[in-house]
């Protein structure tokens, strides 16, 4: 079993840039494909990026693709999510999850993951 905690979330301008860290409790973290979603208030979570257990593959929704990175250190046991050129349309939760599943690479659905973080609020101000 894996525990999540988010962190580094926060209010910024339109424009700006935030860097959300996701730490893994555990000695497996590397076995592990990770993932962002978000859910702003009165919508349902949607998928925001994932990443390869070894970080070779990264996979983003087309709505931030260009703007947003999705990188993870196995040696800290950490997911990071570089976001650039905030929009006010970014606004929501960030959560980040883990899968232990083999049959995938990837996950860009939520099913694919059993563990999730408890979130970290964005707030992107106009």
């Amino acid at each position: 079993q894996v525990q999540l905690v988010e962190s580094g979330g926060g209010l910024v301008q339109a424009g700006g840039s935030l860097r959300p860290s996701c730490e893994a409790s555990g000695r497996t973290f590397s076995s592990y494909v990770m993932g962002w979603f978000r859910q702003a208030p009165g919508k349902e979570r949607e998928f925001v990026a994932t990443i390869s257990r070894n970080g070779g593959t990264t996979y983003y929704a087309d709505s931030v693709k260009g703007r947003f990175t999705i990188s993870r250190d196995n040696a800290k046991n950490t997911v990071y999510l570089q976001m650039n050129s905030l929009k006010p349309e970014d606004t929501a939760a960030y959560y980040c999850a883990a899968g232990s599943s083999l049959q995938y690479i990837i996950g860009l659905t939520s099913f694919q993951y059993e563990y999730w973080g408890q979130g970290t609020q964005v707030t992107v101000s106009s």
